[in-house]
């Protein structure tokens, strides 16, 4: 720590507790501290705001579907378009945040989907609604900047708590958008004298708006790291100008990055696939109206106020009494049961009481998964955290895809067969947690060298012999010296021992 004393030596700066990083030691979803909190803030609108504007369209289907003139297959083909496009944006972003930061990053990707969200008030045909949902659905990728800024922000002990909340929120505006949509369209139906065609196409014109306010919000108020902004500490030596090749290449060759992808693709990939498909589901199945399945629905998104939060903090909890190996347990846990109450929800297709149940408890199942991944994905690599953030968030979308592809578009399987084989998918794909393996925190199954340290997985495979002598590795040390929690108790420092007691 002694080769950047100006950081260290400036305390007054931080009125909460620090880590060696200056990353916060703790999580007050009530304070609006700079940097650290109203990054938080931030983070969590920006993803928020993105969120109710891709599902905006599954409320007003069926006015949309009418005026449109759209087929089952174009319905299910712009659901798609609006979580596949994505993909390639959301391993973009994770470059994006690497080499320019978190803050520009959300920033931008929300004003340039904005203007697809203005121009759906204009859309006239299949082809039309196809491309304005795939470029409104662009914007998911604020989700890996979310993500990677607040592992930036927030120190080990409370990183989980910290990526779940920001990302449950988030997540959350998939449930409001299901009755915001409704209630402005009935405004504008209202406004415009009764003319539903003319009502959705203005409903529209409000996400463009959210999209529009919160992007120059976030490029203003927010901060990318505790210490600064990107280019100022670029300009003064502080921090390594990353080259997108060679972070790209880092992460891509860290065999669990991808074990990661594909089982964020059956946590956060099932919820989008949900986001799609429930509403018209409980409309067939039972036979509600409209207005009634789009609130049950809701209740699938809704649970994002809470129940990603407790995957992060269990992730944590079961870090500081098991270290790394909690935090794996702690995922398999809840995702393999997600996937066995999604088979049940499958199973209660006679009963719109039971299957309301185990909705509500497979959607708490599956965002707990999702906070219990990013408890784990901050200590994956240091150096190509932002590529793993985006592989991993793609994975997410690619998920969907293939749900939605392999279960929910075939006329041949009923909607209720789709969701046992998802589920049965679910508990598959989750197995792949047991290969996740650190060498010096161990894997669930086998503990970790303790002859291996912090420093050979992060600095020594990472960075080579010139760039450390260069001090490329020196915030690095930093997040190594500050992971020691993630050891098993019994081979941790005594003095750090002594903290979590």
């Amino acid at each position: 720590d002694m080769g950047s004393p100006a950081v260290d030596t400036i305390p007054p700066a931080f009125t909460i507790e620090v880590d060696s990083e200056n990353k916060a030691k703790s999580l007050n979803i009530f304070s609006f501290n700079f940097p650290h909190h109203v990054s938080f803030h931030m983070s969590w609108i920006g993803f928020f705001v993105s969120f109710v504007s891709t599902f905006a369209a599954a409320p007003m289907v069926a006015i949309i579907r009418d005026d449109l003139e759209l087929t089952k297959p174009d319905l299910g083909n712009a659901g798609l378009a609006a979580v596949t496009g994505t993909i390639i944006a959301r391993v973009i972003m994770g470059s994006v945040c690497d080499v320019v930061g978190p803050r520009y990053g959300l920033s931008i990707v929300l004003l340039l989907s904005a203007p697809f969200c203005f121009c759906m008030s204009f859309v006239t045909s299949a082809a039309g609604f196809l491309i304005c949902r795939m470029g409104i659905g662009l914007g998911l990728a604020t989700f890996v900047a979310c993500q990677f800024w607040m592992s930036c922000m927030f120190n080990g002990k409370c990183v989980g708590i910290a990526n779940a909340t920001a990302a449950g929120w988030g997540n959350l505006g998939g449930g409001v958008t299901q009755f915001l949509m409704p209630l402005i369209y009935r405004g504008m139906v209202e406004g415009t004298g009764g003319r539903i065609f003319s009502a959705w196409r203005w409903a529209y014109v409000v996400p463009g708006l959210l999209h529009t306010i919160v992007g120059v919000a976030v490029m203003f108020l927010g901060q990318d790291l505790p210490d600064g902004n990107y280019k100022m500490l670029h300009t003064s030596g502080q921090l390594e100008k990353k080259s997108a090749g060679k972070t790209q290449y880092i992460g891509c060759a860290n065999y669990r990055m991808w074990c990661m992808v594909a089982t964020y693709g059956f946590c956060f990939g099932v919820e989008l696939t949900m986001n799609n498909i429930v509403a018209g589901y409980l409309f067939d199945q039972f036979e509600l109206d409209l207005v009634t399945a789009g609130v049950l629905a809701s209740c699938y998104g809704l649970m994002n106020l809470f129940a990603r939060s407790i995957g992060g903090l269990v992730s944590d909890y079961t870090s500081v009494k098991f270290g790394m190996r909690g935090r794996l347990w702690t995922l398999w846990v809840f995702q393999t049961v997600e996937g066995v109450l999604c088979v049940f929800m499958a199973l209660s297709k006679d009963s719109l009481g039971i299957t309301i149940l185990f909705m509500v408890l497979f959607s708490i199942c599956v965002q707990a998964s999702e906070g219990a991944s990013y408890g784990i994905v901050p200590f994956l690599t240091r150096r190509a955290l932002g590529v793993a953030s985006g592989y991993i968030g793609a994975g997410g979308n690619a998920g969907s895809t293939i749900c939605m592809a392999l279960f929910f578009t075939s006329p041949d399987i009923p909607t209720y067969d789709g969701l046992m084989y998802m589920g049965f998918t679910i508990i598959a794909v989750t197995f792949l947690v047991v290969f996740i393996h650190f060498p010096m925190w161990g894997s669930m199954f086998f503990p970790g060298d303790p002859t291996i340290t912090e420093e050979d997985y992060y600095i020594k495979k990472e960075f080579t012999e010139e760039e450390i002598k260069e001090g490329l590795a020196v915030s690095v040390q930093k997040f190594c010296n500050n992971s020691h929690g993630e050891r098993a108790p019994q081979h941790r420092p005594a003095a750090e021992e002594a903290t979590k007691v």
